[in-house]
């Protein structure tokens, strides 16, 4: 059995409850309950404080507890491992989760028995009312800010920038605060995107149209259906007046603003609108959710208008491109046009007689922009997936070009391993003479008397200091190099190992098994109208599939 103790103290003293007093009174505890210790691995934090988890030998700590590399995890006292309930909450359910039993020697708190277990459970709740408490408190406080129309901070919607507003509050103290001021070319293309929407009814032909007019957005890049829907959705463009504020109570929106307030001539600040996602996704709450009130900007667009697109928007369905079912298309994500660059996507086309369906790959660009930005033409899906399966087969065999190229890149990988190998060996040693010299020559500046010496030694000092410095520098580079050629050597080792199973194991895959095989092997698919190019992970060269069916 392997116990992991954790220990941690905010700052040194060498008394009291230092780490090193925390791990002898964990080992004895250990010694008493536990039988066939084979190992304890130490983990201390020292001068850090238990308020966040953001400590260098925790977090060590945890990634070796991913990898299971101990059975329990002891401390001495709770607060050891977090001060905060709710990240404690999160390391009982990640050990948990990793099969490693937690014990704190202080509150007998051990998650092997009955009675820990429950304990834990009860942080647990603790940990949720704290989580549920600091959404109401934020909550409230939007609440409160929201009275003032203010902009609380992030990235500001199309048509405006922040601009910082000083005024003085109740009790005679200069303040300030954010508020959001018009950006007039933007907002220009904001009248435009709504009006068209009015006009064409649909996002999808909207898109369309800014594709085909170059109408795109601050950041330069073309408008897509879901960031044309967050402009029209958003209330930060309506003007707030009487029949907004009906519209608003009709469809049960939570307005912090009393009627008179929609006054004909503001805006709309909607707190609390979106949710972020871990990976930088955006999603948009039920408008109940919404905390809504005036804003201190002007508004933009009729509050007739923005109702009308709001009433359109919820009567469209969202319309996709009619693309081929997950399971039917393999090179999905991978096939690019050559023309525009933008992802060649499968659409299905007419049922075969064998009752198959057949599907083709279009390009994206095209099909928004109804032929205007890009026209390359469509290209067979059914028999371009398989030519592309049928020649990776043929690379897979090991007298192939593709598997002898490999075979030779791994040869001068490894030669250069040897040289790299060898050059910080030589260089390691050169450091180690030149700090013994060092040692030497201060020996020798302690024990001298003349001060000519002196000068001399301490000149010799200098210079095999700066030639040390010089030399760890070259050697730093060198092993980053020689990481970097055993990752090459590793991913080529990868690579011939896929190339070998693949013809043995294509065929037993179902359609989402295949693609992921090709994405481990293939970089990129580009279609020019005629041709295939498929480049290989590793392979400079382009392999050429001719003869593809077009349509």
């Amino acid at each position: 059995m392997k116990i992991a103790i954790y220990s941690r103290k905010s700052k040194f003293t060498g008394k009291g409850e230092s780490v090193d007093n925390q791990i002898e009174l964990c080992k004895e505890y250990i010694e008493k309950h536990f039988d066939n210790i084979k190992e304890f691995i130490i983990y201390e934090d020292e001068g850090f404080s238990g308020g966040d988890t953001d400590r260098p030998q925790f977090q060590q700590m945890m990634k070796n507890a991913k990898k299971k590399n101990f059975d329990i995890l002891v401390c001495y006292r709770l607060d050891r491992i977090s001060r905060n309930i709710a990240d404690f909450s999160i390391l009982i359910e990640e050990l948990l989760n990793y099969n490693i039993a937690f014990v704190s020697i202080r509150e007998q708190f051990d998650t092997s028995t009955p009675m820990g277990r429950a304990m834990m459970y009860i942080a647990s709740v603790f940990a949720q009312l704290e989580r549920e408490t600091i959404a109401e408190r934020i909550r409230d406080n939007m609440l409160q800010l929201a009275k003032t129309g203010r902009w609380l901070g992030g990235t500001t919607p199309t048509g405006f920038e922040s601009k910082e507003v000083i005024y003085t509050d109740p009790g005679g103290k200069e303040k300030k605060m954010f508020k959001l001021t018009p950006v007039p070319e933007e907002l220009d293309i904001v009248r435009l995107i709504y009006f068209k929407f009015l006009e064409l009814k649909s996002l999808t032909k909207l898109e369309t149209y800014c594709i085909q007019n170059n109408i795109k957005t601050r950041n330069g890049i073309d408008f897509s259906r879901f960031s044309l829907k967050m402009i029209l959705n958003n209330p930060v463009y309506v003007t707030a007046d009487k029949t907004l504020y009906d519209y608003f109570i009709e469809n049960d929106y939570e307005i912090y603003a009393s009627k008179s307030d929609f006054n004909g001539f503001n805006g709309i600040m909607a707190y609390n609108k979106t949710i972020q996602g871990k990976n930088g996704s955006i999603k948009i709450r039920d408008h109940e959710e919404w905390i809504v009130a005036v804003g201190a900007h002007q508004g933009t667009i009729y509050s007739h208008d923005w109702i009308k697109v709001q009433k359109i928007i919820n009567r469209n369905k969202s319309k996709t491109f009619r693309q081929v079912r997950s399971s039917a298309s393999i090179l999905s994500g991978l096939l690019h046009c050559s023309n525009c660059g933008s992802y060649m996507r499968p659409k299905n086309g007419r049922m075969k007689k064998d009752g198959t369906r057949a599907f083709y790959y279009l390009c994206e660009m095209k099909e928004k922009s109804k032929k205007v930005k890009c026209d390359m033409r469509n290209t067979n899906g059914n028999d371009l997936d398989r030519l592309v399966i049928e020649k990776i087969k043929k690379l897979s065999a090991t007298r192939s070009k593709l598997y002898g190229q490999i075979n030779k890149d791994k040869v001068q990988i490894r030669e250069a391993q040897n040289s790299l190998v060898s050059k910080i060996s030589l260089l390691e040693a050169n450091i180690k003479t030149n700090e013994q010299s060092i040692a030497n020559l201060v020996h020798t500046l302690s024990q001298g008397q003349n001060t000519n010496a002196s000068k001399y030694i301490i000149g010799q000092i200098n210079a095999l200091d700066e030639q040390i410095t010089a030399e760890k520098k070259k050697l730093s580079e060198l092993k980053e190099k020689l990481d970097t050629t055993q990752a090459k050597d590793n991913s080529l080792d990868f690579m011939q190992d896929l190339l070998t199973s693949f013809a043995n194991t294509i065929d037993s895959l179902d359609i989402p098994g295949q693609r992921a095989l090709l994405k481990a092997i293939v970089e990129r698919i580009t279609w020019d109208g005629e041709k295939a190019h498929v480049t290989i992970f590793g392979d400079n060269s382009k392999k050429i599939f001719e003869n593809v069916s077009s349509m």
